[in-house]
């Protein structure tokens, strides 16, 4: 079996992995970085342009945002679209459509158009459109037949919405890091971490064919990431609840991206239609919000590491009882069980697109086969609560495990930097904060991140 050393090993080929190699390769003075991701290429899963809905993240057009979260967002993802834009500086990477909060009805008109005041300041191209001048950008939301639809409508507008292909981001944060002239950088792939173990000197991570030792260890594996800690006697304070979403196609029938209102009791975006990187003659409609028992779809060899880190208890049960006792919630659910079925879904999805669509038909619709995710949301136990954000294991004793889901990719950049300035502390490196802030400018404020610490049980 083969033996390695290094400074600082990253367990995860995803963007949240790939953007820590990115900056410690680049902006620090770590010589010795090691990447291994158990698939045979990068960006496998969530990071997949594919497994999400290629927006860039900044708290203008998403309702269950407030004006402080929003604040932290568009902050972390100018770090994204200053990389994409300065950095790849490739058009198939992100794409400026646009933006738009669409209300319909007079009680979502009202909080749109409150939205716009509250935000205005924060994002100053924003603009508040009646149904005339929805119609004059996409006439096909705001029109029937020629006719302004009977409902009313309004919506916030940003004509400085993003589009990102975050595969390609993730290959591009992996590219770069690898022009590192002075700092040793070494990928793995089909090398999964098997055992991670605490030993003088650091930890010992031991795969099929290798055994890594590192003095640090960064763990973003997605939805994997809190089962791999609680084995290591962390996060069990805390439950994952995989959240996968699934997506429908239309022909082009949008030139922006258009949200809906989002429920503000829910982690995750309302039905949104989008301009597809991948696929440039269609509109993709979605995601749809499903919880599965697995940390990977269409992968069931993962349901059993799924009831491991569910962890299941009194404390769960109460969350879980709590949630579906809303009303909102419940319809939520099993709304969402309805769009999976062969079939009735696309029957019963189209009313939800027809929220953004009014003159959409059944046959133009088609399931989006191959697009999908999984989103890692999290129950703390303790708390009895959903949490609506990222979290963090970092107790300072050489390793740290990331759970990040929405807006993780818009944010991996931001994350990543939190991670560097961690991973400098813990083993007395320095970073090179005047050639970070040339290429991004001042650091941004963060992401809301819920950093748990919680120690060993």
């Amino acid at each position: 079996m083969e033996r390695s050393n290094c400074d600082v090993l990253i367990i995860g080929g995803g963007i949240s992995g790939t953007s820590l190699l990115y900056l410690l390769s680049r902006f620090t003075d770590i010589r010795s970085l090691c990447l291994i991701e158990k698939y045979d290429h990068l960006d496998p899963l969530n990071s997949n342009a594919h497994n999400n809905s290629q927006t860039l993240h900044e708290g203008d057009i998403e309702t269950n945002y407030s004006l402080e979260k929003a604040t932290h967002v568009k902050a972390a993802s100018g770090l994204t679209k200053t990389f994409a834009q300065r950095v790849l500086q490739d058009d198939s990477v992100i794409r400026c459509y646009g933006k738009m909060l669409l209300g319909v009805g007079e009680e979502e008109v009202e909080k749109v158009t409150r939205r716009h005041a509250e935000f205005k300041e924060l994002f100053p191209t924003i603009e508040l459109l009646d149904a005339r001048g929805i119609a004059d950008l996409e006439p096909k939301v705001a029109l029937i037949d020629g006719e302004l639809r009977e409902e009313p409508i309004a919506a916030i507008h940003n004509p400085e919405g993003y589009a990102v292909d975050y595969g390609k981001v993730t290959e591009g944060y992996v590219a770069e890091a690898k022009k590192a002239e002075e700092t040793e950088v070494a990928i793995h792939l089909s090398t999964e971490a098997k055992k991670i173990s605490k030993v003088d000197g650091g930890y010992e991570v031991e795969c099929a064919d290798r055994t890594i030792h590192a003095k640090l260890v960064v763990v973003s594996a997605g939805a994997h990431s809190l089962l791999m800690a609680q084995k290591m006697g962390y996060g069990h304070n805390l439950s994952v609840m995989p959240v996968t979403g699934s997506f429908y196609f239309a022909p082009r029938v949008l030139d922006r991206k258009v949200y809906t209102v989002q429920n503000d009791k829910l982690p995750f975006a309302a039905i949104h239609g989008d301009p597809d990187l991948t696929a440039p003659d269609k509109t993709r409609f979605g995601p749809t919000a499903l919880v599965l028992p697995v940390l990977e779809r269409h992968n069931a060899k993962t349901a059993w590491g799924f009831l491991e880190s569910f962890n299941f208890d009194d404390d769960v049960a109460a969350v879980l009882w709590e949630l579906m006792k809303d009303k909102d919630i419940h319809n939520f659910v099993y709304q969402n069980l309805g769009y999976e079925l062969p079939y009735f879904g696309k029957r019963s999805f189209l009313k939800a697109a027809r929220k953004i669509i009014p003159s959409m038909e059944a046959h133009d619709l088609e399931f989006a086969e191959g697009y999908t995710g999984i989103r890692p949301q999290l129950i703390e136990k303790k708390e009895r609560r959903l949490m609506m954000g990222a979290a963090k294991i970092d107790e300072g004793d050489g390793i740290i495990f990331n759970m990040t889901p929405s807006p993780g990719a818009t944010s991996a950049l931001d994350n990543a930097r939190v991670d560097m300035n961690s991973i400098a502390r813990q083993l007395g490196s320095t970073i090179d904060e005047t050639g970070f802030q040339s290429l991004f400018g001042e650091p941004a404020s963060g992401p809301e991140v819920t950093t748990t610490s919680v120690g060993h049980m």
